[in-house]
């Protein structure tokens, strides 16, 4: 099974899929926890590009690029070969972050994107994703407590954009997303992600 996490920044998602994963190991399963982008030792340092302040100069174009670029290696080296193991892979963001931080966020053609994506991926769709859902002023609050990095410094107007466009790929595919208030208290969104998973499971 492909479990992906998605969610405005700030929404606790990374947290979440933390606790599933200790969860799901106790029980005996198999899992797979890794991140995009990143997981590999190439994905990880196609990251530090994207994320590195110093690249405010970095192209809408390039940024996506790169995005796809780094899920093309992990789909490849990690998450296949895990799911033909009989892994439970747990994805800390997937492809739907690309369409709705590039393309509802930034504004790019989400035909193109959803095309790259197809490539780089080979097709391959999570079997649940996970959206933890918060405010844009509550997440962005969350995030400026830690360290920042290059996408935390555009404007509250461009997440709100990313936060409409979850909603958009939500209303698109309901039966592959499980909709999560991420403003209670994190012991009760980790009940509610495994009363869920347990629902789907069965």
């Amino acid at each position: 099974m492909f479990i992906t996490f998605e969610g405005p920044d700030g929404s606790g998602k990374t947290t979440q899929i933390k606790m599933l994963a200790d969860y799901l190991e106790s029980r005996g399963k198999p899992v797979l926890l890794t991140r995009e982008p990143g997981g590999t030792v190439i994905s990880e340092e196609i990251r530090e590009v994207i994320l590195a302040k110093k690249n405010l100069g970095m192209q809408h174009e390039t940024e996506a690029l790169l995005f796809s670029a780094a899920r093309a290696q992990i789909v490849s080296e990690l998450i296949r070969p895990a799911l033909a193991e009989g892994k439970i892979v747990l994805c800390d963001r997937y492809a739907d972050s690309t369409m709705a931080y590039q393309g509802y966020g930034l504004g790019l053609d989400r035909e193109a994107l959803r095309a790259i994506t197809q490539f780089a991926t080979d097709g391959l769709v999570p079997d649940v994703t996970f959206y933890i859902d918060v405010p844009v002023q509550v997440g962005l609050a969350r995030r400026h407590r830690g360290e920042t990095n290059r996408l935390d410094q555009k404007a509250a107007e461009y997440h709100q954009r990313v936060r409409e466009g979850f909603r958009q790929l939500v209303q698109a595919e309901p039966h592959r997303w499980i909709v999560i208030d991420g403003t209670q208290a994190i012991d009760d969104v980790q009940q509610e992600i495994r009363k869920e998973l347990e629902r789907r499971l069965r």
